[in-house]
């Protein structure tokens, strides 16, 4: 397949701008993009009998993304993807306070994050790799983030079955900024992963209290169901963690790389023989088994289970401003935040 690029429409705002889907092919891949929350709406993939099948969980239309989305399926989380504890931060002596909206804590950037707001597009063909550019100016104060921040958000399907996410922004204020993309997948196309085999690339993880803001240890993986350095089944030690509030995974592992793009995680569906690999220059990879999707609607009527997706968020360690032992999120004026992850596709 040569790469390509195919602008649609895929709904309404409520203002009456359109939303529209790019379709970008390249290599064995295609894989859809709403300018709404940047989310990726479709990703297909061959399994070992060159059968196409999409990957990733969503919804068939823009009402559903537009108000039935509390999972984050598929968006583009900001200012602050993760958690921010207490919904508070202090940074160069002022004291900020963010929307709580999970629990007792703030989550992915708030209110009215970066996954509900509409991204100006731009799509750029290519015969090998075509790219849909996806810009946005976040203005001082809003969900009370200090700072006017401009983003670009590039996606790009490679003849290599690549889908590259690269991240750009700058602010005219110090302010903070941990984004990542939300998709969850699911190899088998259908049913839950529990038989996903996954090798997460981290020695270490950061612990949490209950309501999942780390306690700012780092500790090994080593004799917990954390460990996942050498592949085994998502579901092999799930059973640990049903008990606790997580209700599964939904933990931060430490890549240690050192900015540079190293191989975060490996994930093989037995059956379908599909193989995704994550790579990213980002300190830290959150793991997260929809824990909470239960009876989720889904496309072509189908219904998301708990454990009907996992997640593998690439990103800043949750509540990094209140730990001053995390790598820091904090971006100034005339510093260039860039970040890159890619997910690559093959069977085995």
């Amino acid at each position: 397949m040569s790469g390509k690029i195919i602008k649609s429409k895929f709904g309404n705002l409520p203002d009456g701008s359109a939303v529209e889907q790019f379709t970008l092919s390249g290599g064995d891949i295609t894989c859809k993009i709403i300018n709404y929350g940047g989310i990726i709406t479709e990703l297909h993939t061959p399994d070992k009998n060159g059968k196409d099948g999409d990957v990733v969980l969503g919804f068939d239309n823009f009402p559903q993304y537009l108000t039935a989305n509390k999972a984050f399926f598929g968006t583009i989380v900001g200012r602050f993807a993760n958690r921010i504890a207490k919904g508070k931060f202090t940074l160069d002596g002022k004291t900020y306070s963010l929307a709580i909206n999970n629990g007792p804590n703030h989550l992915h950037g708030g209110l009215k994050g970066f996954d509900k707001v509409a991204w100006k597009a731009v799509a750029v063909e290519s015969k090998d790799a075509p790219a849909l550019k996806l810009s946005y100016i976040s203005p001082d104060g809003q969900e009370n983030y200090p700072g006017t921040l401009k983003m670009l958000v590039t996606y790009t399907v490679t003849d290599k079955n690549e889908v590259r996410i690269d991240y750009e922004a700058e602010t005219d204020q110090a302010t903070l900024i941990n984004l990542t993309n939300h998709s969850y997948f699911n190899l088998a196309g259908s049913g839950d992963v529990m038989g996903h085999e996954l090798m997460v690339n981290a020695k270490e993880f950061t612990p949490s209290d209950d309501t999942l803001i780390p306690t700012g240890e780092i500790k090994s993986v080593q004799g917990t169901a954390l460990d996942f350095t050498e592949p085994k089944a998502i579901g092999r030690h799930i059973g640990k963690l049903l008990d606790q509030p997580h209700r599964g995974y939904d933990h931060n592992f430490v890549l240690n790389n050192d900015g540079k793009m190293v191989l975060a995680a490996r994930v093989f569906e037995p059956k379908s023989g599909r193989v995704m690999e994550v790579l990213t220059d980002q300190p830290g990879i959150q793991l997260y088994t929809g824990n909470f999707l239960e009876e989720t609607r889904g496309k072509g009527g189908s219904v998301y289970g708990r454990h009907g997706g996992f997640c593998l968020e690439t990103q800043h360690f949750p509540d990094s401003v209140n730990h001053p032992n995390f790598p820091s999120t904090i971006l100034r004026p005339g510093e260039k935040y860039r970040t890159t992850t890619v997910h690559r596709f093959s069977v085995g």
